[in-house]
């Protein structure tokens, strides 16, 4: 495996500074010695996302507006998370009852990945709930006007591969989720 060296951190400022937007902007030095002094990084909350899942066999979507694309999509329940304020796992459950009105009476943690590790600073955090029940309307911040959507298990991949669920961490959710169930499906066998 060859030895690969993290890049050294010379100077950093935040550029822009919005409750809803930061960027740092740094120079670097590369292994190789050369400097580069406008490397820019976008500094986002980390996301928690659930892939609930009904006693129905059925996972619980979202249908959205989003803005950065002028797109509607289908996604899984997700949202910011302030690690000053809530965990991870208390995110996820907040976002999935606020978006949706589903609850689920607990969360199993699948994975932790990184969206975009080239510029962007945040981590997705990627929960499991099983079980989940419809227990109160939403509560939808400003800017969220959400159809809520049930797609049975087993439909999840074709509605993928028609390209009517296209955002990646949903998709990694949705991989990682359906894997999980089975391992569950599995060891409930034994």
């Amino acid at each position: 495996m060859k030895d690969l060296k993290k890049w050294k951190t010379l100077n950093s400022n935040l550029v822009f500074n919005n409750p809803w937007c930061q960027i740092r902007q740094d120079e670097v030095e590369l292994p190789n010695g050369k400097i580069i002094d406008d490397f820019f990084v976008n500094i986002r909350p980390d996301i928690a996302l659930v892939f609930a899942l009904t006693e129905n066999q059925e996972i619980v979507f979202v249908r959205q507006y989003r803005h950065g694309v002028g797109e509607i999509f289908m996604e899984l329940p997700a949202g910011a998370v302030d690690p000053d304020v809530e965990s991870a796992e208390s995110g996820a459950m907040r976002e999935l009852t606020e978006e949706t009105g589903y609850t689920a009476g607990n969360l199993t943690k699948i994975a932790t990945l990184y969206d975009n590790p080239v510029k962007d600073t945040n981590k997705l955090h990627l929960f499991f709930a099983q079980n989940a029940k419809k227990s109160s309307e939403q509560v939808l911040d400003i800017t969220e006007d959400i159809e809520v959507v049930l797609v049975p298990a087993s439909k999840v991949m074709d509605k993928i591969a028609a390209g009517e669920i296209c955002v990646s961490g949903s998709i990694a959710a949705i991989f990682l989720g359906l894997n999980y169930l089975r391992k569950l499906e599995r060891d409930s066998t034994v």
